[in-house]
This record gives structure tokens, C-alpha cells and sequence, in this order.
């Protein structure tokens, strides 16, 4: 696939408040609105995965075998429908997914949208907010690898003969069942002997294997090499094991704008606050989480917003009014923009359905 558009600067959305999301005028979507919506047709009818991209305020479904590839700089909204075991009921988790290079319009819609979804299913789905490397566990278990690729949906899929090709470095990484494919800037800066390496130059493809990388990242190397010369043609490819091979020539020795650090430490503490409108208006008080996040603290009159510094959570009573439902999410959201780990993933959970990783997180 080829390269893409600069888009927003990294991650500069979180910074936004998201308004909307969850508003009443947001909710204002009925349920026959979504009816009308085209890409809906056939969601969540049947077990299994059903992935859709925004473009230009459009959702557009994502081919199935594209599932477990995303553009940073789009949006996705990822619905997964199954069934317990012994059970005939149709459960669902709903995920709207946002590239570190989305934009606010991009963001802004799958979370309209993925509320939309929501609605036209009756209120069924667990709602999920994904952030480029930041995904939940229960995220990555849907894809046997996981790639993120620059550019939009103004690049995506627009073919490119490998002449015309701009050079590309993929780093591919991880353990066992979570293998991520991810393009990284082209330098020698990111290329250490930990991982593997593709290094694509369109005709001509190498494959460079860190001494001390895994065999689960060299399986799924020499995997994609074949994936990505099944599409070019002629292109040749070729595995090397050396910094100092010619293939590495015409890097660049560090990126040109070096991002924030994704992975800085942070040394936060886990914090608990309520939601409620019964003054009349919305308000956001913090509640003492010393000992833990404690279960005992929830009313079923109110919403709490649960950051274990790990994921967070939006617990929703069984009788919140609807201002508190339809703002819990947006509350999250600008509430994690202002800590020292805004990224988080963010899970809808409601009175009685709450899920196992959610007791886990928590103590009675």
C-alpha cells in the first residue's frame, strides 16, 4: 500500500473536548435516522466482525481482507458481534478506533456514528474508544496482526506502480498472538536488533532480521514480504542480516520531527469521580479512591469514571438520567486530556453487564 498525506499533528486531538459526543444533541440521532444510514445495513446481524471507515464524514465499509489494517490517519468504527456459550442472544462490543494523525472531523464522526450504531442495535453494545497504540487487550484479540500504515483515505488503495513507490520502513514486533506490523519513519535510528525490519522499496524488497528478534516476528516477516510481492509483480526480495548492508544506504540517520514520547513514565494513581445532575446542572466531583477502585462507592443513580492509569472506565447506573449516560463518555475523554496518560481505552460498562476486566480493575 502506499505511503500517505501529512495530516493533524500527532495526537493533537485529544486535546479537543469532543463537545458533541454524547450530547443531547449528539443523542439527538433517533434510531430512524440511522435506519437511513446505508453502511449500517446488515450490522451486527449475524456472529463475527465488521470493520468501517470514515471518509469525509461517510462510512465506508473496510474490506474484510484489509481487517487488522488501519491508515493513521483515519478513524474506524469496529463492531464485534457474538454469542456466550449456550446462549442464542446476540452481544456485541462496539469500538470506534482513532490514528495518531486522524483528524478532529475523522474522530469527531466515528464517535458520532459508533453512537449511531449503538442506538439502531437498542442500547446493546459495550462502547469502546481505541487509541493508535494504546489498544485494549480485547482489541488486539480480534486480529492475528495488527498494521498501522501512514496516510488517509485520501491515499489508501490508489495504485502506485513499485517504480513510483516511496521507500518505506515496516517494523514488525511482539509476543506470540500479539505480532504488530507497524511503518515507521525510514531511519537508521528506528532499526534496532530486537525486531524485524521490511524495508520496501517498491521492486525490490529486503527483510532484515535482528539477532535478537523472536521467531513468531520472523514467521510473520517473511509472511508479509510474500503478501507484499504478491502484489507488485516483479518485485524481488532478499533477507538480510547486517546494519552495514547496502539496503540501508540511503536512510536518513534520525526522524526529521522527532514525536513526544509515547511511552513516558507515569507514575499517577488511580482515581474515581461521579457524574450527576441531581443539583440541576452536571457535575464532576472526585471520590477517594485510597484502597483502591472500590465498587461500593457506585450509586445506580449516577455515572463514575474509573482510570485505573491502565484503562478507563464509564460505569453507568441503572437509573442515571439520560444527561449522565449521553455525557459519560465525553466526560472521560476530556477528563484523560488533561492527565499524563490521555490515550487510554475507554470502556462503556452498564449496572449488571459489567464485564471481567472491569471486577478485576476493581475492588468490592
Amino acid at each position: 500500500m502506499p505511503g500517505g498525506l501529512v495530516k493533524a499533528k500527532k495526537y493533537d486531538w485529544k486535546d479537543s473536548n469532543l463537545a458533541l459526543f454524547g450530547s443531547d444533541t449528539e443523542k439527538s440521532v433517533k434510531k430512524e435516522s440511522a435506519e437511513t444510514e446505508p453502511a449500517w445495513n446488515g450490522a451486527g446481524q449475524e456472529p463475527g466482525l465488521q470493520i468501517w471507515r470514515i471518509n469525509k464524514f461517510k462510512v465506508e465499509h473496510w474490506p474484510k481482507e484489509e481487517y487488522g489494517k488501519f491508515f493513521n490517519g483515519d478513524s474506524y468504527i469496529i463492531l464485534n458481534t457474538y454469542k456466550e456459550k449456550d446462549g442464542n442472544e446476540l452481544n456485541y462490543d462496539l469500538h470506534f478506533w482513532i490514528g495518531s494523525a486522524s483528524t478532529q472531523d475523522e474522530y469527531g464522526t466515528a464517535a458520532y456514528k459508533t453512537v449511531e450504531l449503538d442506538t439502531l442495535l437498542d442500547d446493546k453494545p459495550i462502547q469502546h474508544r481505541e487509541v493508535e497504540k494504546h489498544e485494549s487487550p480485547l482489541f488486539k484479540t480480534y486480529f492475528k496482526s495488527f498494521t498501522t500504515m501512514e496516510g488517509g483515505a485520501d491515499s489508501g488503495f490508489r495504485k502506485v506502480t513499485p517504480e513510483e513507490y516511496k521507500p518505506r520502513l515496516l517494523k514488525i514486533s511482539g509476543e506470540k498472538k500479539n505480532i504488530r506490523v507497524t511503518q515507521v519513519a525510514y531511519c537508521k535510528s528506528n532499526v534496532t536488533e530486537d525486531d524485524v525490519y521490511i524495508i520496501d522499496k517498491g521492486n525490490k524488497l529486503y527483510l532484515y532480521v535482528g539477532p535478537s528478534s523472536n521467531m513468531m516476528e520472523k514467521h510473520k516477516g517473511s509472511e508479509e514480504i510474500q503478501k507484499i510481492k504478491s502484489t507488485r509483480g516483479r518485485a524481488t526480495s532478499e533477507v538480510v542480516e547486517s546494519l552495514g548492508h547496502g539496503c540501508f544506504s540511503d536512510f536518513a540517520e534520525s526522524p526529521e520531527d522527532e514525536d513526544e514520547a509515547d511511552d513516558e513514565p507515569d507514575n499517577s494513581e488511580p482515581a474515581m469521580f461521579k457524574l450527576s445532575d441531581k443539583s440541576g446542572e452536571l457535575e464532576f466531583t472526585a471520590i477517594s479512591s485510597e484502597g483502591g477502585l472500590s465498587r461500593s462507592n457506585l450509586s445506580p443513580e449516577d455515572v463514575f469514571i474509573l482510570d485505573t492509569t491502565k484503562e478507563c472506565f464509564v460505569w453507568i447506573g441503572s437509573g442515571a438520567s439520560d444527561a449522565e449516560k449521553q455525557n459519560g463518555m465525553s466526560y472521560a475523554h476530556n477528563y484523560l486530556s488533561n492527565t499524563s496518560h490521555p490515550l487510554l481505552s475507554v470502556t462503556i460498562v452498564k449496572q449488571g453487564k459489567e464485564s471481567r476486566s472491569f471486577a478485576a480493575a476493581t475492588v468490592a
